[in-house]
């Protein structure tokens, strides 16, 4: 696959020149840029330039509010709620893990949900910034039906991420963002906008039967991790974004490159709390937590045992010193939106 090379900087600029050439004000077409550019950053390419196109689709049809009026209803000293006024989902999450830590740092805990809004990218991103105010997080967000419940032939769930994030003690943030099936829908997404095989084993065709298509595998069912193990988690983060905020659920969620019948209605749920409300020396606990997991008996192979969000950390470090690499699809669709 011949690659196309930008610096971020740039690309940064030249998105949030589309963004706003499609409507958005300039924050919104900012903080819009800041998240595709992270999800470059940390190697989460299906999450990045090449949904920059589905976002300004959804904007033109009319199924994403480029000017939308966000309320935010206190509910209590700690916990708020959202309408997000279908905004795209960037703003939407932003705005809701700012009040999540607002309200932590006043009151200790914060519970922020969010309804009418849509995809906000990587939940890691918005942990991040919660973590970076000594705090631990909690993030859910469901999506567009994708992965089957167990026991049922169709699908009804979406990938439906499971986030967690704490300070670690050191100046890499524990952070653990994982969809609920094998890999995510990004990757299959890009997957097929760039022609390549899918691993054996991570979804089926329409017919039950298992491919590395990727084109056959979004027609057809994502498998989830650990069986019904994991239709249970992403069930539990359907209710838990879905239903308890007033979001769509229960496969009503409107797949946002294909349904421009409406607006995807996602519900987003942040939870942030201090981390010394229980123990004062968290800080030394989580420390001497993760140096005993580091220190066991590594397998062949294994230099050092990892926490969730070394690895990130070290792709975001690299590649900032690098230039964001685009296919060449990716490349002609990014092209077409700028003129």
């Amino acid at each position: 696959m011949e690659k196309v090379k930008l610096r971020a900087p740039i690309l940064k600029k030249e998105v949030i020149k589309i963004f706003k050439k499609y409507g958005l004000s300039q924050d919104h077409a900012k903080i819009s840029a800041n998240a595709l550019i992270n999800a470059e950053l940390v190697g989460a390419f299906g999450h990045g330039i090449s949904r920059l196109k589905m976002y300004c689709d959804r904007i033109s049809k009319k199924v994403i509010n480029p000017k939308p009026k966000i309320k935010i209803k206190k509910i209590s000293q700690s916990i708020s709620l959202i309408d997000a006024d279908n905004s795209i989902g960037f703003v939407a999450a932003d705005i809701a893990i700012k009040k999540a830590i607002s309200n932590a740092k006043k009151n200790g805990i914060g519970l922020v949900a969010v309804r009418n809004s849509g995809h906000y990218g990587l939940s890691g991103y918005y942990a991040e910034q919660a973590v970076k105010k000594n705090l631990v997080t909690m993030i859910y967000t469901n999506g567009p039906p994708a992965v089957a419940p167990h026991g049922a032939f169709k699908s009804l769930f979406g990938t439906n991420p499971v986030c967690f994030g704490t300070p670690s003690g050191s100046k890499i943030p524990f952070i653990f963002d994982s969809s609920i099936s094998m890999i995510n829908r990004g990757k299959i997404r890009f997957a097929s906008k760039n022609n390549q095989k899918l691993p054996l084993g991570v979804a089926l065709d329409k017919f039950g039967k298992p491919t590395i298509d990727a084109n056959k595998a979004l027609k057809g069912v994502q498998l989830p991790i650990a069986g019904f193990r994991g239709s249970g988690l992403a069930w539990m983060v359907d209710i838990l974004s879905g239903v308890l905020t007033g979001g769509n659920h229960a496969g009503r969620v409107k797949d946002p490159f294909e349904d421009f019948t409406g607006p995807q209605n996602i519900g987003h749920l942040f939870i942030t709390f201090k981390t010394n409300l229980f123990v004062k020396d968290y800080n030394q606990r989580i420390k001497d937590n993760i140096k005993r997991v580091k220190r066991l008996p590594k397998v062949k192979g294994i230099k050092e045992i990892m926490y969730p969000g070394q690895n990130k950390y070290k792709r975001y470090k690299m590649n900032l010193k690098k230039e964001i690499k685009m296919s060449k699809i990716i490349k002609k669709e990014f092209e077409i939106l700028k003129n």
